[in-house]
Protein backbone atom coordinates (compact mmCIF):
# COMPACT_ATOMS: atom_id res chain seq x y z
CA UNK A 1 0.00 0.00 0.00
CA UNK A 2 1.52 3.20 -1.18
CA UNK A 3 1.58 5.94 1.97
CA UNK A 4 0.59 9.61 0.11
CA UNK A 5 0.94 11.19 3.49
CA UNK A 6 0.76 15.16 3.19
CA UNK A 7 0.38 16.11 6.38
CA UNK A 8 1.62 19.39 8.21
CA UNK A 9 2.79 20.23 11.60
CA UNK A 10 2.41 23.45 13.57
CA UNK A 11 2.36 25.24 16.96
CA UNK A 12 0.24 27.32 18.55
CA UNK A 13 1.07 29.25 21.74
CA UNK A 14 -1.85 29.92 24.17
CA UNK A 15 -0.21 32.78 26.32
CA UNK A 16 -2.28 33.66 29.72
CA UNK A 17 -1.74 36.69 31.25
CA UNK A 18 -3.33 38.65 34.60
CA UNK A 19 -4.25 42.66 35.41
CA UNK A 20 -6.94 44.80 36.54
CA UNK A 21 -8.22 40.71 38.75
CA UNK A 22 -8.75 39.33 35.49
CA UNK A 23 -7.44 36.52 32.91
CA UNK A 24 -6.52 37.12 29.82
CA UNK A 25 -5.03 35.73 26.45
CA UNK A 26 -3.19 36.78 23.76
CA UNK A 27 -4.18 36.63 20.22
CA UNK A 28 -2.88 38.17 16.96
CA UNK A 29 -4.81 39.49 14.26
CA UNK A 30 -4.38 37.24 10.83
CA UNK A 31 -2.98 39.86 7.76
CA UNK A 32 -3.20 37.12 5.04
CA UNK A 33 -4.94 33.76 4.24
CA UNK A 34 -8.32 31.84 4.90
CA UNK A 35 -8.18 33.58 8.20
CA UNK A 36 -8.06 37.25 7.16
CA UNK A 37 -9.30 39.74 9.85
CA UNK A 38 -9.77 37.11 12.26
CA UNK A 39 -7.97 36.77 16.05
CA UNK A 40 -6.41 33.79 16.23
CA UNK A 41 -3.21 32.33 18.69
CA UNK A 42 0.42 33.33 17.84
CA UNK A 43 1.69 29.96 15.93
CA UNK A 44 2.35 28.83 12.04
CA UNK A 45 4.19 25.46 10.92
CA UNK A 46 7.06 23.81 11.84
CA UNK A 47 9.85 24.50 9.56
CA UNK A 48 12.24 21.33 8.78
CA UNK A 49 15.24 22.46 10.67
CA UNK A 50 13.60 23.26 13.85
CA UNK A 51 12.66 21.61 16.82
CA UNK A 52 8.87 22.35 18.72
CA UNK A 53 9.97 24.37 21.20
CA UNK A 54 12.28 26.31 18.50
CA UNK A 55 9.47 26.67 16.59
CA UNK A 56 7.06 28.23 18.93
CA UNK A 57 9.43 30.74 20.52
CA UNK A 58 9.89 31.53 17.23
CA UNK A 59 6.21 32.40 16.28
CA UNK A 60 5.34 34.34 19.35
CA UNK A 61 8.41 36.18 18.24
CA UNK A 62 7.79 37.17 14.83
CA UNK A 63 3.88 37.77 15.51
CA UNK A 64 3.36 39.03 18.50
CA UNK A 65 7.17 40.40 19.62
CA UNK A 66 7.89 39.34 22.89
CA UNK A 67 9.83 36.58 24.46
CA UNK A 68 8.24 34.24 27.55
CA UNK A 69 10.52 32.44 29.66
CA UNK A 70 8.46 29.30 29.83
CA UNK A 71 6.19 27.57 27.61
CA UNK A 72 4.35 24.30 28.34
CA UNK A 73 3.59 21.54 26.05
CA UNK A 74 -0.19 21.02 26.59
CA UNK A 75 -1.93 19.03 23.48
CA UNK A 76 -2.01 17.66 19.92
CA UNK A 77 -4.98 18.49 18.11
CA UNK A 78 -5.46 16.75 14.60
CA UNK A 79 -8.64 14.78 15.52
CA UNK A 80 -10.69 17.09 13.27
CA UNK A 81 -9.14 16.54 10.11
CA UNK A 82 -10.46 19.65 8.50
CA UNK A 83 -9.47 21.79 11.33
CA UNK A 84 -7.63 23.99 9.01
CA UNK A 85 -9.03 24.86 5.68
CA UNK A 86 -5.08 25.11 4.17
CA UNK A 87 -5.25 21.01 4.24
CA UNK A 88 -4.49 18.38 6.79
CA UNK A 89 -2.37 20.02 9.88
CA UNK A 90 -1.77 19.02 13.25
CA UNK A 91 -1.17 21.66 15.96
CA UNK A 92 1.13 21.15 18.89
CA UNK A 93 -0.02 23.26 21.35
CA UNK A 94 1.96 25.03 24.23
CA UNK A 95 0.60 27.64 26.47
CA UNK A 96 2.41 29.73 29.11
CA UNK A 97 1.85 32.46 31.75
CA UNK A 98 2.74 36.03 31.73
CA UNK A 99 2.41 39.54 33.04
CA UNK A 100 1.30 41.74 30.26
CA UNK A 101 2.62 44.63 32.35
CA UNK A 102 6.23 43.07 31.14
CA UNK A 103 5.72 43.27 27.78
CA UNK A 104 5.25 45.75 24.88
CA UNK A 105 3.46 43.81 21.97
CA UNK A 106 4.66 44.23 18.02
CA UNK A 107 2.65 42.54 15.46
CA UNK A 108 5.15 41.56 12.36
CA UNK A 109 5.26 38.77 9.60
CA UNK A 110 2.23 37.76 8.80
CA UNK A 111 -0.08 39.00 11.97
CA UNK A 112 -1.84 42.60 11.62
CA UNK A 113 -2.16 43.56 15.36
CA UNK A 114 -1.72 41.75 18.26
CA UNK A 115 -3.41 41.99 21.74
CA UNK A 116 -4.21 40.89 25.26
CA UNK A 117 -7.93 39.70 25.30
CA UNK A 118 -10.29 39.17 28.71
CA UNK A 119 -10.82 35.52 29.02
CA UNK A 120 -15.25 36.90 29.32
CA UNK A 121 -14.90 38.84 26.56
CA UNK A 122 -12.45 37.40 23.73
CA UNK A 123 -13.60 37.60 19.73
CA UNK A 124 -14.79 34.55 18.20
CA UNK A 125 -11.35 32.86 17.46
CA UNK A 126 -10.41 31.50 13.88
CA UNK A 127 -9.46 27.88 13.09
CA UNK A 128 -10.05 25.71 16.49
CA UNK A 129 -8.71 27.96 18.42
CA UNK A 130 -11.22 28.65 21.14
CA UNK A 131 -11.34 24.99 21.58
CA UNK A 132 -7.49 24.78 22.31
CA UNK A 133 -7.73 27.91 24.78
CA UNK A 134 -10.76 26.76 26.53
CA UNK A 135 -8.31 23.16 27.00
CA UNK A 136 -5.45 25.49 28.12
CA UNK A 137 -7.86 27.02 30.24
CA UNK A 138 -9.14 23.99 32.12
CA UNK A 139 -5.02 22.34 32.17
CA UNK A 140 -4.42 25.76 34.02
CA UNK A 141 -7.02 25.26 36.72
CA UNK A 142 -6.41 21.73 37.47
CA UNK A 143 -2.30 23.10 37.74
CA UNK A 144 -3.65 24.84 40.73
CA UNK A 145 -4.09 21.45 42.51
CA UNK A 146 -0.06 20.64 42.23
CA UNK A 147 1.65 23.93 41.27
CA UNK A 148 1.58 27.24 42.79
CA UNK A 149 0.67 29.84 40.18
CA UNK A 150 1.86 33.16 40.43
CA UNK A 151 5.67 33.80 39.98
CA UNK A 152 4.99 34.94 36.45
CA UNK A 153 1.67 36.43 37.02
CA UNK A 154 2.26 38.79 40.05
CA UNK A 155 5.05 41.76 40.56
CA UNK A 156 7.92 40.44 42.88
CA UNK A 157 6.16 41.86 45.75
CA UNK A 158 2.42 41.43 46.06
CA UNK A 159 -0.57 41.76 48.63
CA UNK A 160 -1.93 38.58 50.08
CA UNK A 161 -5.43 39.36 48.81
CA UNK A 162 -3.80 39.69 45.31
CA UNK A 163 -2.39 36.22 45.02
CA UNK A 164 -6.20 35.20 46.55
CA UNK A 165 -7.40 37.24 43.76
CA UNK A 166 -5.80 35.07 41.14
CA UNK A 167 -6.64 32.07 42.19
CA UNK A 168 -10.45 32.92 42.30
CA UNK A 169 -9.95 34.20 39.00
CA UNK A 170 -8.32 31.41 37.94
CA UNK A 171 -11.06 29.11 39.24
CA UNK A 172 -14.22 31.01 38.69
CA UNK A 173 -15.10 30.73 42.12
CA UNK A 174 -14.79 32.18 45.24
CA UNK A 175 -12.17 30.25 47.70
CA UNK A 176 -12.24 29.52 51.12
CA UNK A 177 -9.76 32.46 51.64
CA UNK A 178 -8.50 31.67 55.41
CA UNK A 179 -7.89 28.09 54.87
CA UNK A 180 -6.01 29.17 51.69
CA UNK A 181 -3.49 31.12 53.60
CA UNK A 182 -2.94 28.63 55.70
CA UNK A 183 -2.44 26.24 53.35
CA UNK A 184 -0.11 28.18 51.35
CA UNK A 185 2.22 29.92 54.32
CA UNK A 186 2.14 26.43 55.91
CA UNK A 187 4.01 25.30 52.82
CA UNK A 188 6.78 27.92 53.35
CA UNK A 189 6.58 29.56 48.94
CA UNK A 190 5.44 32.63 50.70
CA UNK A 191 7.26 34.64 52.86
CA UNK A 192 5.84 38.12 54.13
CA UNK A 193 8.07 41.09 53.96
CA UNK A 194 8.77 44.20 56.29
CA UNK A 195 6.73 46.43 53.58
CA UNK A 196 3.47 46.93 53.44
CA UNK A 197 1.03 48.77 50.32
CA UNK A 198 -2.23 50.74 50.83
CA UNK A 199 -4.95 49.04 50.16
CA UNK A 200 -7.78 51.76 48.36
CA UNK A 201 -8.63 53.56 52.09
CA UNK A 202 -8.14 50.83 54.51
CA UNK A 203 -5.20 50.30 56.43
CA UNK A 204 -2.18 49.42 54.71
CA UNK A 205 -1.55 45.71 54.03
CA UNK A 206 1.68 43.65 54.58
CA UNK A 207 3.53 42.70 51.53
CA UNK A 208 4.61 38.89 50.26
CA UNK A 209 6.86 37.57 48.16
CA UNK A 210 8.05 33.87 46.84
CA UNK A 211 10.39 31.78 47.85
CA UNK A 212 11.75 30.39 44.96
CA UNK A 213 14.48 28.43 46.59
CA UNK A 214 10.90 26.43 49.09
CA UNK A 215 8.67 26.07 45.93
CA UNK A 216 11.82 24.54 43.64
CA UNK A 217 12.28 22.22 46.65
CA UNK A 218 8.63 21.15 46.92
CA UNK A 219 8.41 20.62 43.14
CA UNK A 220 11.37 17.96 43.07
CA UNK A 221 8.99 15.93 45.67
CA UNK A 222 5.91 16.88 44.61
CA UNK A 223 2.80 17.76 46.64
CA UNK A 224 -0.90 17.83 46.30
CA UNK A 225 -2.62 21.34 47.38
CA UNK A 226 -6.09 21.16 47.84
CA UNK A 227 -8.28 24.37 47.34
CA UNK A 228 -11.32 24.69 49.15
CA UNK A 229 -14.32 26.60 47.60
CA UNK A 230 -16.42 28.92 49.53
CA UNK A 231 -19.93 27.14 50.17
Amino acid sequence: MVNDQKIKVAVDAIVFGYKNSALYVLLVQQKYGPMKGKWVLPGGLVQTDESLSEAVRRELKEEAGIQVNYLEQLYTFGDDIHRDPRGRVISVAYFALADPAKFSLQADTDAEDAQWFDMDSMPAAGYDHAVIITAAHDRLRNKLSYQPIGFDLLDKEFLFSELENLYCTILGSEIDRRNFRKKIMSYGIVDETNKTASVGSGRPGKLFRFNTRKYQSLQKVGFHFEINLRK
